[in-house]
């Protein structure tokens, strides 16, 4: 595992196609196309993994909520669809709309597309338009698939929708969706053991400085996924809130 200073950069998107950013329209096709595909994510769950979750009570049943995880491989789509209830919208990197698999699949459920790294002005309007007609936003705080298998820095994305819509923000934290451990399962036709683990939503600590409001919210946003994790999965995050409270 790395440690946080090996951590290569945050990724900045090569491609620029502003034109694909939008809040997807919940025509009654859509939704229609949204249960089939998580009915298809969660038969290849069953068949992939082995789903241990908790606290699914603190999932709200309806928005406004932006809902924040930690991003570990790609099963991590898999495992919320197979736990969970609820059909998000969710906010997922540009590139994957030209990916040959993922791409058809992400276009037919409806996604916020996003340029990472990038001042994407449009994807976080349609975010804000999406908590203001009482969705539920989802993102990878991240900015990426861990590199070190820990929390990695979090980026203020997350922070910012909090901040301008008042939106909750609940925390789902996961465990064993590796890429390496679940497609080194597949290999030996073993379904992975993962967890996927809800916490308490919660609201930011409103501050008159609204840039310091945005790091401090950046900061209790990453530390409400570590509390949820063990140990070996905190990363950046391991022993910050104690280090915080003294």
């Amino acid at each position: 595992m790395q440690t946080p200073s090996s951590s290569p950069p945050k990724p900045i998107t090569e491609v620029w196609k502003p034109e694909l950013v939008a809040l997807p329209r919940l025509t009654r096709t859509r939704r229609i196309m949204r249960r089939l595909v998580v009915s298809l994510i969660k038969a290849i769950g069953w068949f992939t993994l082995r789903v241990t979750a908790r606290g699914l009570e603190h999932v709200p049943e309806k928005g406004p909520a932006i809902i924040v995880i930690n991003h570990l491989g790609d099963a991590d789509v898999v495992l919320m669809a197979s736990a969970l209830r609820i059909l998000p919208d969710a906010m997922g990197k540009i590139e994957l709309n030209d990916h040959w698999l993922v791409g058809p699949v992400f276009r037919a459920y409806g996604v916020i597309w996003v340029h990472r790294g990038r001042a994407d002005r449009r994807a976080l309007h349609a975010a804000l338009d999406g908590l203001a007609e009482g969705r539920m936003i989802a993102l990878a705080p991240e900015g990426r698939q861990s590199v070190s298998g820990g929390l990695e820095e979090g980026t203020e994305g997350a922070a910012f929708l909090a901040m301008k819509s008042g939106a909750p923000i609940v925390p789902i934290a996961m465990t064993g969706t590796g890429n390496d451990i679940v497609y080194g399962n597949l290999h030996r036709f073993k379904r992975s053991a993962v967890t996927l683990t809800v916490g308490k939503p919660f609201f930011l600590q409103e501050q008159p400085d609204r840039r310091e409001m945005m790091r401090d919210g950046t900061r209790q946003i990453m530390e409400s996924l570590a509390e949820l994790l063990p140990e070996s999965y905190q990363g950046n995050y391991k022993n910050t809130r104690a280090e915080n409270l003294r």
